[in-house]
């Protein structure tokens, strides 16, 4: 399904070119290609899929990006119509169980029940004193969650109707944009329950008074009705999009990096690749992220400003993050694996404290552990590596931290940077051993991922995880469009909507709908 660009010749003409191969590159590409478009993907390593992409190493896969995914217990839930619409052959899905997050403040644990009344049950189990003000919650993040779908079709309008409806299109959304804290704090007194309802907030990289509650509702309401996993791992979302691209005449070319947008009389006629070739296409569509478009991609003068304000100055990169891969010559059952995720946060429920204080000190208490057992969720694993078993752990991370080895190679930093390293994977494995004490002296591999190796895969210039920050500024501006300055130029991917799986599908759909100006929304229906 893949070409190499070392190897093979990009030859014919194309519709369109996507930058970048990640699910909103992907899906923006086969919304085009079901609609009679030749479609040229070009990523810049060695394999395609962004961070749905998995990697292998000493006869193990792990999954770099997506760990489980909501919204897809239904067939007419908009995330399986897309899905559905985009994909060759429909991707099939794996209950991870009535319980599928588990949140650990110190010894005390509290488990978040799939269904919204389920959900809101345990809780007041947990919060008898609290019941309605959960009961009110449940219903805000469901309202404001409904709010938004206006707020993110106004992305697709061509200008002249965007003149006219924006502020009203966008009014009914914005008025749930406050700090998650703010929101819930006005309604709910118990700052413990606050910390457990937030306790997701890993999912999108902001903790509760810098983040926007329209990013929470979301995200919350994604989940409301259980966590999934794509049974095969992340892997087939490529497998199944993909030939939806390629069975159209278009083509996928990996090691293949763009350096410029070429741009004649103000508008995109195609790209140049690293080696000095051009090629043209009628139609560029990037997916590197605002940041890598407008800074590298693009000269300064065509990046959006509004009141003189540039659109680079409005936003920021979202938080770095480390991954730590382990590896087990064991299969899951034999260790007693289950399919929920932990959640480990400290004893004393406060989330920003937690987050500022390790930020500012590497060695001060990790404020969260997100740990994910794909062997687990995964009803195909051991038809892939019988015998073995793995598990994702993860925390958030400062740039800063590795900024003085970003000049050295991958797999080539220096003893330093391999001290440093070990030292946090030393710490991730005991948080997993608490846990799991069962675990422990059967670790048989082990690598931590960096915002390094972020960079160096994704091309996310700060190791950023979620690509801009979910704060309530990203969320005001009105500059985060498909639509760019140069004509026949446009974005797509997490940025454009919100981050992750979801965000980065809607994507596919709105800059697809905006460069056809059809509301492609009515094809899924």
């Amino acid at each position: 399904m893949t070409l190499s660009y070392k190897r093979d010749k990009i030859e014919g003409k194309f519709d369109a070119i996507v930058i970048g191969s990640g699910l909103g590159g992907l899906s923006t590409a086969a919304f085009l290609a079901k609609r009679g478009k030749k479609i040229l993907v070009l990523e810049r390593h060695y394999t395609a899929g962004g961070y749905t992409h998995v990697f292998k190493r000493r006869g193990y896969e792990w999954d770099v990006g997506v760990h489980y995914v909501g919204d897809v217990h239904h067939p007419k839930t908009m995330m399986n119509r897309i899905f559905n619409y985009i994909c060759d052959k429909p991707i099939e899905w794996a209950d991870m169980g009535e319980v599928y997050d588990k949140m650990f403040f110190g010894k005390k644990v509290y488990n978040y029940k799939k269904g919204k009344k389920a959900f809101a049950e345990q809780m007041k189990e947990y919060f008898p004193h609290e019941a309605e003000a959960i009961d009110q919650y449940i219903d805000l993040i469901y309202q404001a969650q409904a709010s938004q779908r206006n707020y993110f079709a106004e992305k697709a309008l061509p200008k002249p109707l965007k003149w006219v409806l924006s502020n009203r299109w966008r009014k009914k959304a914005l008025k749930h944009n406050a700090t998650t804290l703010e929101v819930l704090s006005s309604f709910i007194r118990d700052k413990k329950l606050i910390a457990v309802l937030c306790a997701q907030f890993g999912d999108y990289g902001l903790p509760p008074a810098e983040s926007s509650f329209m990013m929470h509702a979301t995200l919350a309401k994604h989940y409301m009705n259980g966590g999934y996993y794509p049974i095969g791992g992340s892997s087939v979302f490529f497998e199944r999009i993909a030939p939806t691209i390629t069975k159209n005449g278009g083509q996928i070319f990996t090691n293949a990096e763009v350096t410029e947008i070429l741009i004649e009389n103000k508008k995109a006629v195609g790209v140049k690749m690293a080696d000095g070739q051009s090629i043209f296409a009628p139609l560029v569509i990037s997916s590197t992220g605002v940041f890598n478009t407008y800074q590298h991609l693009l000269p300064s003068e065509f990046t959006p400003k509004d009141k003189g304000n540039s659109l680079l100055k409005q936003v920021k990169p979202s938080i770095a993050h480390v991954c730590l891969y382990v590896g087990f010559k064991h299969s899951t059952e034999s260790l007693n694996l289950q399919k929920a995720n932990y959640w480990i946060y400290p004893d004393h429920y406060d989330h920003d404290k937690s987050i500022n204080d390790y930020l500012n000190d590497p060695d001060a208490e990790i404020p969260v552990v997100y740990v994910s057992f794909p062997s687990a969720k995964d009803p195909d694993w051991d038809n892939r590596y019988p015998g073995r078993a793995s598990i994702d752990i993860i925390t958030l991370a400062s740039y800063d931290w590795y900024k003085k080895w970003e000049d050295t190679r991958w797999m080539k930093r220096g003893e330093d940077y391999d001290e440093f390293k070990e030292k946090l994977s030393q710490r991730l494995l005991e948080k997993l051993f608490e846990h799991e004490p069962q675990l422990r002296d059967k670790v048989d591999h082990y690598e931590l991922g960096t915002p390094l190796s972020t960079k160096h895969f994704v091309n996310y210039q700060y190791g950023e995880l979620y690509g801009l920050e979910n704060s309530v500024e990203r969320f005001n501006q009105t500059l985060l469009n498909p639509q760019t300055p140069v004509k026949n130029l446009y974005l797509t991917g997490q940025d454009i909507v919100t981050c992750g799986v979801g965000g980065a599908l809607a994507s596919g759909l709105i800059t697809a709908s905006a460069i056809t100006k059809k509301n492609l929304m009515t094809e899924l229906i």
